[in-house]
């Protein structure tokens, strides 16, 4: 069974960091496209981060380049987001997505299908 499991998400003060997790199980995460999105209340669902299977380079929302990172770590079967420099407005469920799609597809929630259940990121003071 294929399955993403999120974990890491809390409360955190502005300026602060966090690291979320997704652990991959059912599939080798090395050959697909794995991407992480975002969703607020009463917002759609948006695409934060994207790393590549064909040549394991990133691509980042422009509202989060240069205060988030995306990496993996296959021997765990896992993929990172680090999060620095938190705003208030990244406030949001973060969901990790692993597919196939074309690399230019990736920031579309719709163009997705293996989803985590996603772990809630809330950043107040």
């Amino acid at each position: 069974q294929l399955q993403l499991v999120e974990s890491g998400g809390g409360l955190v003060q502005p300026g602060g960091s966090l690291r979320l997790s997704c652990v991959a199980s059912g599939f080798n995460l090395a050959y697909y496209n794995i991407a992480w999105f975002r969703q607020a209340p009463g917002k759609e669902r948006e695409g934060v981060s994207f790393i590549s299977k064909i040549d394991y380079s990133t691509n980042y929302a422009n509202s989060v380049k240069g205060r988030f990172t995306m990496f993996r770590e296959l021997a765990k079967s896992t993929v990172y987001l680090q999060m620095n420099s938190l705003k208030p407005e990244d406030t949001a469920a973060y969901y990790c997505a692993a597919d196939l799609i074309h690399d230019d597809e990736w920031a579309d929630a719709n163009n997705w299908h293996l989803w985590g259940q996603g772990t809630k990121v809330i950043v107040s003071s």
